[in-house]
């Protein structure tokens, strides 16, 4: 069955009542989250976990997408609104788009972030239907040594491009492989890092892991910082734009997307690069060159474009492979893994009508989203007014309920809060917690493929370099580690 036809099947399951619900609740959880600075999508999901394990995979899955979405169209209001981004891919919505609400074009603002978010949504998930499962059948010739290095090179890239510096990634992603291998080893039998404790022979739940890297250590280095509120620039009158806006605005939606999808898909994508390569481009080729830095219109609308379409960019790795390269995906793919499904080549051959009931509620929730933000952008303004103590207190209370929701009892809870301390330690450091999870989901496989590549091999080491691709993988690898490390020496020999 052709993608066209699975998709019109995926939108008969993904319309069912039941289903509109929870992608109802996701994209609205999911702006609100994204419009509230500190939060963000990954957190959010991972907060979810343990209360969704008792939903059917379809229904939690179109949550989780929901909020995914819904966070990416949220964090443009809190950038707009009060200059500091609901998640980092609003950055760049925060410079040009701050200055207009200033301006008093904030209602303007607000809606081509708003109607350039579901029109690049909706182009890049079209591209991902008919890209996805092609992009799969491609994968499924992998061997064991072509996904080594596939895996490889998510280490290096994520520890190196969502790090303050290549050595934190580094360190954040050994902290995360360290975490994978308490338990015992499959193929010997023995216990790894258990320390005599019994609850640690099975492993650590990726879900504490998450949890308390993400919400715990969060809201604790949040008190040890100290918290300050910026001001909220209000909102006047409603988000609707001008002809001149939308003659400004088309193109660079258009040109946002063709930057953000194919960036996104790229195991070494994600958000941010897209972003900013937009707003670089827009402020290069504009009429307006004097509005940019007081207040552009095209300097939102690219970047949130791109924003939206790397969102489901990202979605092609995560779905056909199984490389999350953002945080968010990260945990994404650990919804999937808690509901028995790994994301990979299989996944459309053996889950082909749920995948393709994901795909089908991103374009119901991309419409969802627009109906939302546009009439309601007031509402999700004043959520900025919402004090931080009071957001940081739910979501301790929400980790710890989570937690115990799942089943975890003490040493659960224990291990949480322990884990949680250590997420502290990173924030404090500025070592991004991303590399970790991606390493502590990703480092169990890595270490079945690379077992499985020596065994076939009789432990020859030769064979990871065996085929064209392998080798090609492992050159893209040692240029992802490299170049930002040669790049920024090149820079602060330029300074001195």
């Amino acid at each position: 069955m052709d993608s066209f036809s699975m998709l019109l099947d995926g939108f008969a399951a993904a319309a069912t009542p039941t289903n509109l619900l929870f992608a109802l609740i996701g994209v609205t959880i999911g702006t609100a989250v994204g419009v509230l600075p500190g939060i963000g999508p990954a957190l959010t999901v991972a907060l979810l976990l343990p209360l969704t394990f008792r939903l059917e995979p379809d229904a939690a899955l179109i949550l989780f997408a929901g909020v995914y979405y819904g966070g990416m169209y949220g964090g443009s209001t809190s950038a707009i609104l009060l200059r500091t981004p609901g998640e980092s891919a609003s950055m760049v919505a925060a410079l040009e788009g701050n200055k207009m609400a200033r301006a008093g074009r904030a209602a303007s603002a607000l809606a081509t972030a708003a109607i350039g978010s579901f029109v690049a949504g909706t182009i890049a998930t079209i591209l991902l239907t008919f890209v996805a499962q092609p992009f799969a059948e491609v994968a499924v010739k992998f061997t064991p040594a072509d996904y080594v290095a596939l895996m490889a090179i998510a280490f290096v890239t994520v520890a190196s491009l969502l790090g303050a510096s290549p050595l934190k990634g580094i360190a954040s992603l050994v902290i995360g492989l360290t975490v994978g291998l308490v338990g015992i080893e499959a193929q010997s039998g023995q216990s790894r890092l258990t320390f005599g404790v019994p609850t640690l022979l099975d492993g650590i739940d990726v879900v504490i892991v998450v949890i308390a890297l993400f919400a715990i250590g969060e809201v604790f280095a949040h008190a040890l910082r100290g918290g300050g509120g910026g001001t909220v620039t209000p909102l006047r009158g409603r988000a609707v734009m001008t002809r001149q806006d939308w003659r400004r605005s088309w193109p660079a939606w258009l040109r946002g997307t063709a930057f953000g999808f194919p960036i996104g898909a790229l195991p070494a994508g994600g958000a941010e690069i897209p972003t900013f390569l937009s707003y670089a481009t827009e402020r290069r080729i504009s009429k307006h060159k004097d509005e940019f830095g007081h207040g552009a219109i095209e300097g939102v609308a690219g970047p949130e474009a791109a924003n939206n379409a790397a969102a489901a960019g990202v979605l092609v790795p995560l779905l056909t492979i199984g490389l999350p390269t953002s945080a968010t995906a990260a945990v994404i793919l650990t919804a999937f893994q808690s509901y028995g499904l790994q994301p990979g080549p299989q996944l459309f051959s053996e889950s082909g009508p749920l995948v393709y009931a994901l795909i089908a509620s991103l374009f119901i929730g991309n419409l969802m989203l627009l109906v939302l933000n546009l009439p309601l952008a007031r509402v999700w303004a004043r959520l900025l007014q919402i004090p931080a103590y009071g957001i940081y207190a739910g979501i301790l209370v929400f980790a710890t309920l989570g937690t115990l929701a799942s089943g975890g009892g003490f040493p659960d809870l224990l291990l949480l809060y322990v884990i949680g301390l250590l997420g502290v330690l990173m924030a404090m450091a500025d070592v991004p917690v991303a590399p970790a999870v991606v390493g502590l989901i990703l480092g169990p496989l890595f270490e079945t493929q690379l077992q499985r590549t020596l065994l076939i091999s009789e432990g020859d080491l030769t064979v990871l370099l065996d085929s064209t691709l392998s080798k090609v993988l492992w050159a893209i690898a040692v240029a992802a580690l490299v170049l930002p490390i040669l790049i920024g020496w090149l820079r602060r020999s330029t300074r001195a």
